[in-house]
């Protein structure tokens, strides 16, 4: 496919800012720009590169670990996988028809599951979507996996972005997957090679480890599950707040969203709260309000913000809205790519409440794009 205007601008402007920084000349720049060609947080990582002494014209290996590494990876990451299979499987789908597959590897950078069409013929392909590929900075250099796993936030790379001059075929989104100890288990990967720049795929890369960080919570032991949101914004579906409860109220565990909401720090002493350090009214009523099947209910919190809190028993559907949800996600998979795209741009332009220019910002397109796609006047 021919690069347009806008592309062509844009690999030139990565190679400026690979130069600046091979030839050692970024220490130079005024503040902020480096930001004209890149990221800042991409030039630290070819910079951590370099100090190990890797080189970007040096060929790469792909290499896998062994066989006994891999079977340690393999038995640890069997939660995480086993999490997994069900948000790849829809995904392999949504990216079927761009050239694009999506790869799952550990919080190494060890993959540990491949999904979608990959040609197999194509060795830049089957390089790097094979089970036991070591894909960490150190091994490959830059790439949207150590990225993710070093930045801990959902990335995109293309093209030139990539330290290796090997690499620079690939363009990539990636985001981190978290457990439900909060802790970084591994990261969400999806590739194309020589093919056309898809900044949005960063939005549907992050829906899409949401979904798994999800699956693997709820997949866990515990007695009750607490649907949090906002005020205003009824639980039911893959944006909520979520977290688990043992039968005496103990946090078992929680996703990322649920985290941020109640400042949840991750359980890295093995340390958990109770429901009561938390909620200020008491946390019995948590399990009455799901024996009974209760709506939605806003509840304090300690700090002195309120929840709407939706207590479930384990295996229990959420409210109606959920099942809207999940028949609107079948119908998006039955959907034309371009009708796939329009929805997600739409869905950016609602969570940031109107804002054209911050929706364009969290999907890497330009304004233009986005009045352009959803059919609206230009302000």
């Amino acid at each position: 496919m021919p690069l347009t205007a806008h592309n062509s601008d844009r690999l030139q402007r990565i190679e400026q800012a690979r130069e600046l920084v091979f030839q050692g000349r970024s220490g130079h720049l005024r503040p902020g720009e480096s930001q004209a060609g890149v990221s800042p947080w991409l030039t630290q990582s070819w910079k951590r590169c370099l100090a190990m002494g890797l080189q970007p014209q040096q060929s790469v290996g792909f290499d896998t670990i062994s066989a006994q590494q891999m079977r340690r990876v393999q038995e640890n990451s069997r939660p995480l996988v086993q999490a997994a299979q069900s948000v790849l499987v829809e995904l392999a789908r949504a990216i079927a028809d761009i050239r694009y597959f999506a790869i799952l590897t550990n919080a190494q950078g060890i993959v540990v599951d491949v999904h979608g069409p990959v040609d197999r013929q194509d060795r830049r392909a089957d390089a790097i979507a094979r089970v036991g590929v070591d894909l960490s900075e150190r091994s490959v250099g830059t790439t949207s996996i150590s990225a993710a796993l070093t930045e801990l936030q959902p990335v995109w790379l293309h093209r030139g972005e990539h330290f290796f001059q090997d690499n620079s075929v690939y363009s990539c989104a990636g985001a981190p997957v978290f457990g439900p100890d909060g802790l970084c288990a591994g990261m969400l990967d999806l590739t194309g090679i020589e093919t056309t720049e898809r900044p949005a795929l960063k939005h549907l890369v992050r829906r899409s480890a949401r979904s798994i960080e999800n699956s693997w919570l709820l997949s866990t032991d515990h007695a009750l599950v607490l649907r949090l949101n906002w005020p205003g914004n009824q639980p039911g579906d893959d944006s909520d707040g979520l977290i688990t409860l043992d039968h005496n109220g103990q946090i078992v565990g929680a996703n990322p969203t649920a985290r941020q909401m109640l400042s949840l720090s991750p359980d890295t002493d093995g340390q958990t709260l109770h429901a009561s350090e938390v909620f200020a009214s008491p946390w019995e009523n948590l399990f009455d309000a799901a024996s009974r099947q209760a709506s939605a209910q806003e509840l304090p919190l300690w700090s002195g913000l309120r929840l709407q809190t939706q207590a479930l028993r384990p295996g229990t559907r959420p409210a109606a809205s959920h099942s809207a949800k999940t028949s609107e996600r079948a119908q998006a998979m039955a959907k034309p790519l371009k009708d796939v795209q329009t929805d997600m741009i739409r869905e950016a332009v609602q969570q940031a409440r109107g804002n054209v220019a911050e929706a364009a910002r969290s999907l890497g397109i330009s304004r233009a794009t986005v009045y352009r796609k959803l059919g609206l006047p230009k302000a």
